[in-house]
């Protein structure tokens, strides 16, 4: 997979994924962006949590699964550990840069709905009211 540029603040693009690493992300796209989900923090898959991150009280593994199960089927495991799946295509909307080659996006799913929403519903993920923008859950 290519590591692609970062797409502009506002602007929608499609994400059909293909890989997750952890809670909040990132999520690779077949079509080429990284998104780290907006609005929200995960624990990391050792437990922690950065610092300065909201840190939600689920295991790391699980919520992962989770976020799996929201966006699509899990297919198997790279080798750098990134569970493999596949889902249908999200709706995301840019909220820019989240460091590296990362795109911070909210992302609506047509298996699940609103993804970050879901994560924070389901307790997988904190809800990270920093970046969170008066985002609106249906």
């Amino acid at each position: 997979l290519l590591a692609t540029a970062v797409i502009p603040s506002g602007q929608s693009f499609q994400c059909t994924p293909v890989r997750v690493w952890d809670g909040d992300g990132p999520i690779r796209c077949a079509e080429g962006p990284h998104v780290r989900l907006s609005g929200v923090a995960a624990r990391e898959l050792n437990g922690t949590c950065s610092v300065g991150h909201p840190c939600p009280d689920a295991d790391p593994v699980d919520a992962r699964n989770a976020l799996v199960q929201l966006i699509g089927k899990p297919t198997g495991q790279s080798r750098e550990g990134h569970v493999l799946l596949r889902g249908p295509t999200m709706t995301c909307r840019s909220d820019g840069g989240a460091g590296g080659n990362r795109t911070a996006a909210f992302c609506v799913s047509p298996q699940s709905g609103d993804v970050s929403c879901n994560m924070v519903a389901g307790g997988w993920a904190a809800k990270w009211q920093k970046y969170w923008r008066g985002h609106k859950c249906r």
